[in-house]
C-alpha cells in the first residue's frame, strides 16, 4: 500500500491524495452481505437529530466475525476487500470445512496467510485471536472485547492498536491510542497486531463532492448565520460571534467535561487521555 499524488487532470486532482491498495477487484462474498438502511441522521420518528447526514453513495453491508468463535479451527486468508462502511479494509478467510467469513484485515497479513482462534496459548502471530491473559506484556492488539464473548468493540478503525500494559488475575489493562488506560476482563478476547491499512489518514478527498459521495453534506459555520438561526450569528461586517461557541440551541461546546458521570463504563477507565485519574 502507498500513497500516490496522480497527475492533476482536472481542478480537484491537484489536492487528491490516494491511498493506493492492492485488493481484490470483485463484488463482495453474497452471503456474507445484507442491505444497510442509512437513517440520515434521522430517529425513529423522522426527525432530524444529527445535522449534515444524508444521500451518499449506496453500500451493502458485509456481516464481520468479531466474536472468532471458531476455536483452535485454522482459516486462511483468501482475498483482501474493501469495505465502504469503515476505514480499515476486510479479511475473506475460508475454514477447512468451506465456510467463509469476514475479519478486520490485519496490518502485515496477505493472502494466503493462515489464521487462527484459540483459547490457549498459541503462535504470536499478527492475525491470531486469543484472550489477553494469555499474552505477553506489551504486546500491540486490536478488535479487543469489552465483555466475554460479547464481540470485539475497541480498536477497530484503520491503523489502531491498543497496548496491553498488565494482567492482574481476572483484570488486564490497556493504553488505548488516546493515552487513555482502561481495565477489561482478562476472559476478553483480542486479536493480536495493528488493524491493517494505517495510510488511511494520508489520504485528502480532492473535492467536495467526495464528500457528497459519503453521505455527507456541507457545513454552514454558525458566525456566517444571522442572529435568528443561531447564537453565534450576526454583526456588522465579518465577526467572530462574540459569544462563546456554543450549538445552535445554546449548548456550549467548550471549557467542561462532555462524558456523563453516571455512564457505566466509567468504572472501568483508570486514567483519562488528559491524564487525570478517574474517581
Amino acid at each position: 500500500m502507498a500513497i500516490l499524488q496522480q497527475k492533476p487532470v482536472t481542478p480537484s486532482g491537484r489536492f487528491y491524495i490516494k491511498n493506493k491498495q492492492d485488493l481484490a477487484k470483485k463484488r463482495p462474498e453474497k452471503a456474507l452481505t445484507s442491505g444497510h438502511h442509512r437513517k440520515k441522521g434521522r430517529n425513529a420518528y423522522g426527525r432530524i437529530t444529527s445535522r449534515r447526514r444524508g444521500g451518499g453513495h449506496k453500500r451493502l453491508y458485509r456481516q464481520i466475525d468479531f466474536r472468532r468463535e471458531r476455536i483452535d479451527e485454522p482459516a486462511e486468508v483468501i482475498a483482501l476487500e474493501y469495505d465502504p462502511n469503515r476505514t480499515a479494509n476486510l479479511a475473506l478467510i475460508q475454514y477447512n470445512d468451506g465456510v467463509k467469513a469476514y475479519i478486520l484485515a490485519p496490518a502485515s497479513v496477505d493472502i494466503g496467510t493462515v489464521l487462527v482462534s484459540t483459547n490457549s496459548i498459541n503462535e504470536f502471530k499478527p492475525g491470531n485471536a486469543m484472550p489477553l491473559k494469555f499474552l505477553p506484556m506489551g504486546t500491540k492488539v486490536h478488535c479487543v472485547e469489552m465483555l466475554p464473548g460479547a464481540g470485539a468493540k475497541i480498536c477497530r478503525s484503520a491503523g489502531s492498536e491498543v497496548r496491553l500494559i498488565s494482567v492482574d488475575g481476572d483484570v488486564a489493562s490497556l493504553k488505548m491510542p488516546s493515552g487513555e488506560i482502561r481495565i477489561v476482563k482478562s476472559d476478553c478476547r483480542a486479536t493480536i497486531g495493528a488493524v491493517g491499512n494505517g495510510n488511511h489518514q494520508k489520504s485528502t478527498i480532492g473535492k467536495a463532492g467526495r464528500n457528497r459521495w459519503k453521505g455527507r453534506r456541507p457545513r454552514v459555520r454558525g458566525v456566517a448565520m444571522n442572529p435568528v438561526d443561531h447564537p453565534m450569528g450576526g454583526g456588522e461586517g465579518r465577526t467572530s460571534g462574540g459569544g462563546h461557541p456554543s450549538s445552535p440551541w445554546g449548548q456550549l461546546s467548550k471549557g467542561f467535561p462532555t462524558r456523563k458521570k453516571s455512564k457505566p463504563s466509567n468504572s472501568m477507565i483508570i486514567t483519562r487521555r488528559n491524564g487525570r485519574r478517574m474517581k
